[in-house]
Formats: structure tokens, sequence, C-alpha cells
């Protein structure tokens, strides 16, 4: 047997771990998501805006790793629900601003206990999952080879 035969083994591989990591955690937000009608994707869209709205998409999509593609419909469906804005900037009519109503605004108060309520579902104090964050940084975050100044 090649020494290497483990190399390859699926529960060694940081692929397998990393995805149902990402699984089990978005699962275990659902719950407390769902009273605030988000799903987890528009969650992480609100906690961008509630740090610094309005936004261009493209430079939103770039904070949030994604497209631009697949942030547009999300985003329709936060304006939908009467969240967020989204209007054609007065200096230039191709970037699409994506802003908070005063509805949208408002749930960040009732967000404010999410965090709290994610601790205490996987038993880890604020400091635990700081550390936890940490050791993930080399692979979370902005897309690599991501354009940073794309703000369509």
């Amino acid at each position: 047997m090649d020494p290497r035969d483990d190399l390859l083994k699926l529960e060694n591989q940081l692929c397998f771990a990393m995805v149902t990591a990402a699984r089990n955690v978005v699962a275990i937000y659902r719950p407390v998501l769902e009273p605030l009608g988000l799903t987890h994707p528009q969650y992480l869209v609100m906690l961008a805006l509630w740090e610094r709205a309005p936004r261009a998409l493209g430079e939103l999509a770039s904070e949030l790793a994604m497209e631009a593609a697949t942030l547009s419909p999300l985003v329709k469906r936060l304006e939908a629900q009467g969240l967020v804005t989204r209007s054609r900037s007065s200096a230039d009519e191709r970037v699409l601003q994506i802003g908070l109503t005063a509805v949208g605004r408002d749930l960040r108060a009732a967000a404010l206990r999410v965090p709290e309520q994610i601790m205490a579902q996987v038993g880890m104090d604020a400091a635990a999952l700081a550390d936890l964050r940490d050791a993930l940084a080399p692979f979370a975050g902005r897309r690599l080879g991501a354009d940073p100044g794309a703000d369509r």
C-alpha cells in the first residue's frame, strides 16, 4: 500500500471538511433567521448594508465575495420585502445603488440577537468563535482574483 493513499481519503480532505462545515453552519442559522424573514445569504447582504449604505451593487458583491449576477436576485427579493432600495446613481447611470429602507434599518435591532443565539446553538462564546473565524481566514472572505474596483 502506498503511504500517500491516506492523502486521498475523504475524511482527510480539507475541502470536504469546509463544505460540510459551511452547510451545517447555514443550517444552524436557518431557524434563527426565519423570524426575521431572512435567508442566510440575505442576512449577509443586510449585515453589509447595516455597516454602510448605500453601496453600489458591484461593491456589495465584492464585499460579500459573490458575483453581481448572483447578488442581484437576492437584492430584488429584499426590495420586494421592503428592506432595501435599488436606484441608479445620479453620477453614473450604469451603477446600481443599494440602500436601506426604514424597515430595513429597523430590522437591525432584531438582528442584534442573532449572534448570541448562534453562540448558544454551537456552545461557543464570542472569543472562541473569533478564534475559529481567524483560523479560517486563509480560506474566507473575498474571492481570490476578484475585482475590488467593480462598481456595477
